[in-house]
């Protein structure tokens, strides 16, 4: 619940700070002075967006804060996803800056909006004219219906259920999708694999052929450079290595005249035998060059199919090539196994919906017995307040599969005797919407933990002996929530046990907003003014303690 809610430079709020009662706070004013601002101020804290138009001061920014007890509402869970220092008593703060961006802090840690919302649907249950409009939506008529129920067990395995079904299905419908466009593209591929397969490609280098059919295109030039020079080297006429073993001879005579003349012979001789090596390589390379017709067609064949196949799959070489041939196998085995796939994926879809929809019944069947009681007790409070012949009927229908069940729900609805039930949205003013509301609101507070509950002119088109019932009805509520309610009924303010005046404070420059809580004869005087107005009346002041139980 709200223990301390201060509001800084927000609309016509400069600065006010309100300690609320744990039980039911009435908060009066006139027209216009700002009491559904602090509602706007509050909307701040559970996530609502936020606008630089709502500064007093543009030179200032704008701080809401709110500090709440929320011992026994087992929100560690909540922070500890969010890695968020849990403490019982918990600072929610909002920050709008002079630019219009805004922050939020939970125990002094930024948090996100999507988060301050979550938290803020735990502590605070904010009732406004826009609400009384959301009681038409199915959506929300039948969230009404599962509060009251209080079968989230219910609620929570059907969605495991559904959830999961939906995963399965999903996987099943990749699957056969797969299978279709698997069997559009299965010849391609199947003759693109059949075309690799074909070009032997394991083992095969590339490069090396490349060599080998350039020697055997060059053959005849190769083995005429080769013959002559193993002619210079070695031949009858003119012979290098011969010359070289001559000079060596020659040498070898003086070398023991010096270690130069020696390094010198030794130098020789070992050019001198690198030589006849490398004449001997010569004879050997020219030995074995020939020109093979056969074997030079067959390596271009080779090579044209693999600059071909390169060209066509856009690739660089052999090994790429490869890849690609493997990596269609692997795909053409999978499309082989898919119907295999795709009929145990069926299957295990068929258990999940099964699953699902005896998940779904159970939790129709619940639905469907609490409407009842729900249409039953909410007349027995419509009539109390005020629409004596009222009649609520709650038709829970079969839909489709959807995240909150198989069934939708309305809320049908006639406050007068005689009169068919229609649905609620067609038939119901806005006075009967506020009480319809308020209804509802009594009968889910004792079935949720929510610490506090707001009500934002609920009294529409209340007045005497209904209001008293209303105020009584609250009280009861104040019981195990913090109820706090805007309203201008005099029954209502004397029925709180806080009661705060928000008035407009004209002494400054700007027109201000400021709260006070109102104590004794200040409440028996606001009392009376809000029943004989600016210039009460005895009889005004008898009422108003009347009201008070002050005798």
């Amino acid at each position: 619940m709200i223990s301390t809610l201060t509001i800084q430079n927000y609309a016509l709020i400069d600065e006010l700070e309100m300690k609320p009662s744990d039980k039911l706070n009435i908060i009066t004013g006139e027209t216009g002075a700002g009491k559904s601002i602090m509602l706007g101020a509050v909307g701040l804290l559970i996530g609502n967006r936020s606008d630089s138009k709502v500064l007093l001061h543009e030179d200032r920014k704008c701080i809401v804060e709110g500090s709440f007890d929320i011992r026994g509402y087992q929100l560690e869970e909540l922070f500890a996803e969010q890695e968020i220092d849990y403490d019982e008593d918990c600072i929610i703060r909002r920050e709008i800056s002079t630019a219009g961006k805004s922050r939020a802090f939970v125990n002094d840690t930024p948090v996100t909006l999507p988060f301050l919302k979550a938290l803020g649907q735990r502590l605070l249950d904010v009732h406004s004219q826009h609400e009384s409009l959301n009681l038409g939506d199915k959506i929300y008529q039948l969230n009404v219906l599962d509060a009251f129920a209080a079968h989230q067990t219910y609620i929570d395995d059907y969605k495991k259920n559904y959830l999961a079904f939906i995963e399965h299905k999903k996987a099943y419908e990749r699957l056969v999708d797969m299978a279709s466009q698997s069997a559009e593209d299965e010849d391609y591929k199947q003759y693109l694999l059949n075309e690799l397969r074909e070009a032997n490609l394991d083992g095969l280098d590339q490069s090396g052929s490349e060599q080998a059919l350039e020697v055997l295109e060059n053959a005849e030039d190769i083995k005429i450079k080769l013959s002559e020079s193993h002619q210079l080297l070695n031949g009858e006429e003119i012979s290098v290595l011969q010359s070289l073993a001559e000079v060596r001879h020659l040498l070898s005579t003086i070398s023991t005249f010096s270690d130069d003349l020696k390094s010198i012979s030794d130098r020789l001789e070992s050019q001198r035998l690198e030589m006849d090596d490398l004449s001997n390589e010569i004879q050997v390379q020219l030995d074995k060059t020939e020109f093979d017709p056969e074997q030079a067609s067959r390596l271009k064949d080779q090579l044209d199919l693999l600059y071909r196949l390169q060209k066509k799959h856009t690739l660089q070489n052999v090994d790429q090539l490869v890849e690609l041939r493997d990596e269609l196998e692997a795909n053409l085995t999978l499309t082989s196994n898919l119907d295999k796939e795709i009929e145990e994926a069926k299957k295990v879809m068929e258990v999940a919906e099964k699953d699902m929809l005896e998940t779904g019944e159970i939790l129709r069947e619940s639905r469907q017995l609490s409407a009842l009681d729900l249409a039953a007790e909410i007349e027995k409070i419509i009539h109390k307040i005020g629409i004596e012949n009222g009649h609520i009927e709650l038709k829970v229908h079969e839909s489709e599969p959807t995240i909150r069940g198989l069934d939708s729900v309305e809320m049908h609805f006639s406050a007068n005797k005689g009169i068919p039930v229609q649905e609620l949205s067609e038939v119901a003013s806005g006075g009967e919407f506020s009480r319809l509301i308020f209804a509802i609101k009594h009968l889910i507070a004792g079935k949720t933990a929510m610490p506090t509950v707001i009500f934002d002119e609920i009294d529409t088109g209340v007045s005497g002996e209904v209001a008293l019932q209303m105020v009584q009805m609250m009280k009861e509520m104040a019981n195990n929530h913090q109820v706090i309610a805007i309203s201008h009924l005099p029954q209502f303010a004397a029925g709180g046990d806080a009661h705060y005046f928000v008035y407009k404070d004209n002494n400054s420059d700007r027109s201000v907003s400021k709260i006070r809580k109102l104590e004794s004869q200040d409440r028996i005087t606001e009392i009376a003014k809000m029943i004989g107005g600016d210039d009460p009346t005895n009889s005004a002041y008898t009422s108003a303690k009347e009201l008070l139980g002050i005798s």
